[in-house]
């Protein structure tokens, strides 16, 4: 681990139910009870953001004339994180898939600015989805719904400044975590930078087109699917709008959350928004 650096976060599920330990067929859509019943034995999980930013050294890359090559990891243990959070007794790892500069962290077919064409060279999702079976670890992702590379965006500036829009490669990606990666458990939407052009009733849509059990959360913007985000929140009942930081309206009145999770660093405040 010492040729880079990786942000860390908890991120942890909160249901009120009993356990209810049940497979399931991510094809194959079960009853939501039961479904977020599966959520909650989760418990916590480890959030993993690791992109541009690792090398930047702020949270948000402006993308500039940055290709692959500015991901200048050397080495990726994937084994040593899920053997990681199974010590701890995490259930799961939450994995940046990709942030608001349209680094991908698999070998997608959309664009050249991912992983496989970096010095590292591997496709890390891949890895990680293999890291995650051997150790018995859940796979949750992360996944910015805006890219500043799309057309109308404002190139590091979030959505009030400009909305990169372009719908369907936001589908053409989210199609291939869904049908090459195994069963995500769920997504951590970001709407920092826009929907993309797809709002989030239509993403919910098309994320359970090819998998109806998996939770999908936004972290703020229109509320949408069965997952309350509460991005540097708190644990709480649903529907109480004090345990979160951006989604207090639709905490407080949205009525399809079945579970919620709230994501904290385990690293203290940095100046200039740094990591």
């Amino acid at each position: 681990m010492k040729h880079f650096a990786i942000l860390l976060l908890i991120s942890i599920i909160l249901f009120s139910g009993c356990d209810h330990k049940t497979a399931y067929d991510p094809a194959k859509k079960i009853n939501d009870t039961i479904r977020a019943e599966q959520i909650k034995e989760m418990k916590w999980g480890m959030f993993v953001c690791w992109s541009f930013s690792t090398f930047y050294g702020q949270e948000w890359t402006p993308t500039l004339d940055k290709d692959a090559a500015f991901f200048r990891a050397t080495g990726c243990n994937t084994d040593q994180w899920c053997k990681t959070a199974k010590d701890a007794g995490m259930g799961y790892i939450l994995f940046l898939s990709k942030h608001h500069d349209g680094f991908c962290l698999w070998d997608t077919k959309t664009t050249d600015k991912k992983a496989t064409n970096s010095p590292l060279g591997i496709d890390v999702l891949a890895k990680l989805r293999k890291s995650c079976d051997k150790y018995g670890i859940k796979l949750a992702l992360y996944f910015s719904e805006g890219d500043w590379n799309w057309p109308g965006a404002v190139d590091g500036k979030g959505h009030r400044d400009g909305i990169g829009i372009n719908p369907e490669m936001k589908k053409a990606q989210l199609k291939e975590l869904l049908t090459n990666y195994g069963p995500i458990e769920f997504w951590w939407m970001d709407h920092a930078v826009g929907d993309g052009g797809l709002n989030h009733q239509e993403t919910v849509q098309w994320v359970h087109q090819f998998q109806p059990n998996c939770f999908v959360g936004f972290n703020h913007g229109e509320p949408a699917g069965r997952l309350s985000l509460r991005e540097m929140g708190k644990p709480g009942a649903i529907g109480d709008a004090s345990t979160t930081k951006y989604n207090k309206d639709a905490e407080a009145n949205y009525k399809g959350y079945l579970a919620a999770e709230f994501t904290y660093p385990i690293l203290p405040p940095h100046e200039g928004g740094a990591m």
